[in-house]
């Protein structure tokens, strides 16, 4: 799959429409960035039932300061509408690779349970 830009009008419908996205908080004068790019398209090629996308921070300062992104590169990783990870600096692809494979394994039970408690004091305040 190719990489999706992401924007404020899209970024929404690709957390809520899809069970993995890995984004990269990026800028065009990062010059770390611009090399990680490649890194971040290859492992979207490979990856295809896992959404990949940038955010220029310089385009899209809403987004990042919604994640509070203060440096970049920067990843995060979301799955079923949840961030698992996030990270500042560098990576390789050995290390992305990594990444990946974690977040395909992760234990996603303690975090379906904080969010339908949560989501059951929301329903018991309204009722």
């Amino acid at each position: 799959m190719a990489v999706v830009q992401l924007t404020r009008a899209n970024f929404k419908d690709t957390i809520v429409n899809n069970e993995i996205v890995i984004v990269d908080f990026w800028a065009p004068w990062c010059q770390p960035c611009v090399t990680f790019t490649d890194v971040f398209t290859a492992a979207s090629e490979q990856n295809p039932d896992i959404v990949f996308g940038m955010v220029d921070t310089d385009d899209q300062p809403e987004i990042a300061e919604y994640f509070e992104v203060e440096k970049v590169p920067g990843i995060l990783i979301i799955r079923e509408q949840a961030g698992i990870h996030a990270q500042i600096g560098e990576i390789g692809a050995p290390a992305l690779d990594k990444l990946i494979q974690w977040a395909r394994d992760f234990n996603m039970t303690e975090v379906r349970q904080y969010y339908a408690e949560e989501d059951a004091k929301i329903a018991e305040q309204k009722s």
